[in-house]
């Protein structure tokens, strides 16, 4: 390939990474293969000819995982290196939330896995730098107290149980913002973009303030931020819905300049 004038170019190679977090754990893999033997890696590999990401991510986490039941989310993409005997080339790597509904069996690529707390975990243990920029990006949007989000979904609505995955999924789609007294979560609220016809607006949800911090402005603050953020991405209109009953909650959204909406709310319920 001495003369190959495609060689000259230094187009990225594509790579695609599963991120699979469990109890706010992320699982990682020991590598028994060069580059990088013995450190930790996150599950995945390059793309083949004619593969979509998808398909490549499952046909890696199936080989490498032996799991083929799996769900996968797009996070984000991220530049970094690799190398092939001793030289290096740039890649671009496709990083996936996936969720993994089987039983994880290793095949000879990998030694050993483990599920490391991602609050503590130190990206630079990590094989690759794609690999430790995603970590940092994890340690910054996906650290969550799950006990405290728990409770404070139940004081929302009880009869709704916490799905982990959901949460993250929800980070991915809009902004989460978070309050605290200190290191304890006491409230969050949630937007979202939803791109009609006619408008770009933006629906507020999810918005509970621990019921020990009521009535102390936490709720406005975290609606002014979830505000803030629908004039950052530059949203028409912000909508919500609450139950009339919530007096505290009611006059809050008319105090920052909500408007009350004649209309009809309806559910359907998918079986």
């Amino acid at each position: 390939m001495e003369n190959c004038k495609l060689c000259a170019f230094k187009n990225p190679k594509a790579t695609v990474t599963a991120i699979i977090i469990k109890d706010n754990k992320i699982l990682l893999l020991k590598r028994n293969e060069e580059l990088f033997k013995g450190y930790w890696d996150l599950p995945g590999g390059y793309m083949q000819e004619n593969e979509t990401t998808k398909e490549a991510l499952k046909r890696e986490v199936k080989e490498e995982l032996g799991v083929s039941d799996i769900n996968l989310t797009f996070i984000k993409s991220l530049p970094g290196k690799a190398y092939w005997k001793k030289e290096e080339y740039p890649i671009l790597s496709h990083f996936y939330l996936t969720e993994v509904n089987e039983e994880i069996k290793l095949n000879k690529e990998n030694s050993e896995f483990k599920f490391v707390d991602l609050k503590s975990l130190n990206p630079k243990e990590i094989a690759f730098d794609s690999n430790q920029n995603i970590v940092l990006w994890l340690k910054e949007n996906f650290v969550f107290d799950l006990a405290r989000v728990k409770e404070l979904m139940n004081q929302l609505d009880s009869s709704m149980p916490l799905n982990e995955q959901y949460l993250y999924k929800a980070m991915l789609d809009g902004f989460i913002s978070k309050i605290y007294d200190g290191e304890k979560l006491i409230g969050m609220g949630w937007i979202f973009p939803r791109q009609t016809m006619v408008r770009r607006q933006a629906v507020v949800e999810d918005m509970i303030v621990d019921n020990a911090y009521r009535g102390k402005g936490y709720g406005q603050k975290l609606l002014l931020e979830l505000l803030e953020w629908a004039k950052r991405e530059k949203m028409d209109m912000v909508e919500l819905t609450t139950n009339p009953k919530r007096i505290a909650a009611n006059a809050l959204y008319q105090k920052v300049g909500f408007q009350l909406h004649p209309t009809n709310h309806y559910l359907y319920i998918i079986k």
